[in-house]
């Protein structure tokens, strides 16, 4: 199909004025807004700064705790946990959707063929119409909606970009959290084990002093209800770890029947007679992290950022529902052949053609266009109130694992001498009951307190190693918005 020059230069003049005209966009442009913040944070008082051989948290963090199993578990998570792939397959649909959202900002072009037959109102004779054309239509973005709700779309992908950092981020945290209570079970498991063949030995003493007429049936029964106790308490310890290694084989994406952790090798400290393993031993020498101030986690946390992407995308919506007032307006044109006889059909005399703009402009719709404006509004407050909740949680979750590591730290040096003390109470009593100086039942006091504080002991341990790797995790495990080459890739509209 050929226009003449003139049509030509109308359709140009046309379309140049209408790209001017789509440089507008209504709606409120995105500012972030102000979040409760201090300085520093309130428990960071007493901690010790981390200089620049120790720990900075980016990357595989968890390789400051040079433990190489943990090292070869972490590697399977990103792979197989399940948490990951399913935010990973989120994080391209929400690419897809970009792509998707900017298509109508393009002209839309389609091709024709046909052949109709049929026949008119006054003639009786079956007439048939072959036709074969082009045709293009375009909804100018007068008022910026298409690219508002780009704009939306491409948030919405930064968002679940940070997403998928978090579910990476928390899935490899509670690894790392559920591996080490895991090792402390080990090391209550033979602690345990060590304490029942020392009660075991007691209760041998205590049957030969009954039958020797020392000792009565009373402290016979004693000693045997120490001892099966105590066993209790070790089955019971016993279905604990089997559980952590359950929900590690989840957290690596196997089923927990096809999976083992051999138990580490327990050792004694000859000086204090208290138990060793690597994940004690690690705690003597846990990594300095450097915790920074308050206002870097807005942009170090991905469950921060992406609330904040949220915020945004809540935002274009607003300019969305604006655009809804405007009036509509479109433009058509086709241009293709028509002739009752298919040889020929595309010559010169068979061409049509039409070309004109079309306008829609809304007058009553019932309220509709006014409710979905307020709740374009309403959505957005909600999401910045979410902002601001999500910044003070993140702030209360590094404030809280500060003050547990400081504390904790103390408490444990603590306990471990109440342990020390309670061992020598034990040995003395014994002593004693064998010398006929005192009877079984402050035998019995004892081996309770002992035990009772070295469980304490096992607690704490636990506690601390899962605040170490709770607070790496607070502060965004080294992740940076800005450097995310996941979020890079989403390049903005240019408005």
């Amino acid at each position: 199909m050929r226009l003449s020059f003139y049509r030509m230069s109308v359709l140009a003049s046309i379309f140049s004025m209408l790209l001017i005209l789509t440089a507008c966009m209504v709606g409120p442009d995105y500012k972030k807004p102000d979040t409760q913040s201090s300085p520093i944070f309130k428990e960071i008082q007493g901690w010790k700064q981390a200089q620049p051989n120790d720990l900075e948290p980016k990357g595989n963090w968890w390789e400051a705790y040079h433990d190489p199993v943990l090292n070869q578990l972490m590697e399977q998570v990103n792979i197989n946990n399940q948490n990951i792939v399913v935010a990973e397959a989120q994080y391209r649909q929400a690419l897809a959707l970009i792509r998707s959202s900017q298509a109508p900002l393009f002209p839309s072009l389609n091709a024709s063929a046909g052949q109709q037959t049929g026949t008119s109102i006054n003639n009786s004779s079956i007439n048939t119409v072959y036709s074969a054309g082009l045709g293009a239509s375009w909804v100018p973005d007068f008022w910026g909606a298409i690219r508002r709700n780009v704009e939306s779309y491409q948030t919405n992908a930064e968002s679940s970009a940070a997403l998928l950092e978090s579910a990476s981020l928390s899935a490899k945290s509670t690894l790392a959290q559920t591996y080490f209570q895991l090792r402390i079970a080990d090391m209550q498991q033979r602690m345990y084990n060590d304490t029942i063949v020392a009660y075991k030995k007691s209760l041998e003493i205590t049957q030969n002093q009954f039958s020797a007429g020392i000792a009565s049936m009373l402290d016979v029964s004693q000693a045997q209800t120490t001892l099966r106790s105590t066993e209790a308490l070790a089955i019971d310890v016993g279905v604990t770890r089997a559980q952590l290694e359950h929900a590690i084989a989840v957290l690596i994406g196997q089923a927990p029947a096809n999976f083992h952790l051999v138990a580490e090798v327990i050792g004694t400290d000859p000086q204090t007679g208290l138990l060793v393993s690597p994940a004690s031993q690690l705690l003597s020498n846990l990594p300095n992290v450097p915790v920074g101030i308050p206002a870097e986690l807005l942009e170090r946390r991905p469950d921060i950022a992406s609330a904040e992407r949220l915020m945004a995308a809540a935002n274009a919506r607003i300019g969305v529902a604006k655009a809804a007032f405007f009036p509509t307006i479109s433009i058509s044109a086709t241009g293709g052949y028509q002739s009752n006889v298919l040889p020929g059909l595309l010559n010169a005399p068979n061409q049509v053609w039409s070309l004109g703009p079309g306008i829609s402009l809304p007058l009553f719709d019932g309220g509709a266009r006014s409710a979905n404006l307020t709740q374009a509004r309403a959505a957005y407050d909600q999401s910045v109130a979410t902002y601001r909740q999500t910044v003070l949680l993140a702030f209360q979750n590094v404030e809280d694992n500060l003050v547990a590591l400081r504390l904790l730290e103390n408490e444990t040096a603590l306990q471990e001498q109440a342990v020390i003390a309670a061992r020598n109470a034990t040995r003395i009593a014994l002593n004693q009951y064998k010398a006929g100086i005192v009877n079984y039942l402050t035998v019995v006091t004892t081996q309770v307190t002992q035990l009772n504080n070295e469980r304490t002991y096992m607690t704490l341990l636990n506690r601390r190693l899962s605040a170490h790797v709770a607070l790496i995790a607070a502060l965004g495990g080294g992740w940076n918005f800005y450097t995310d080459s996941k979020i890079q890739q989403i390049e903005p509209l240019k408005k």
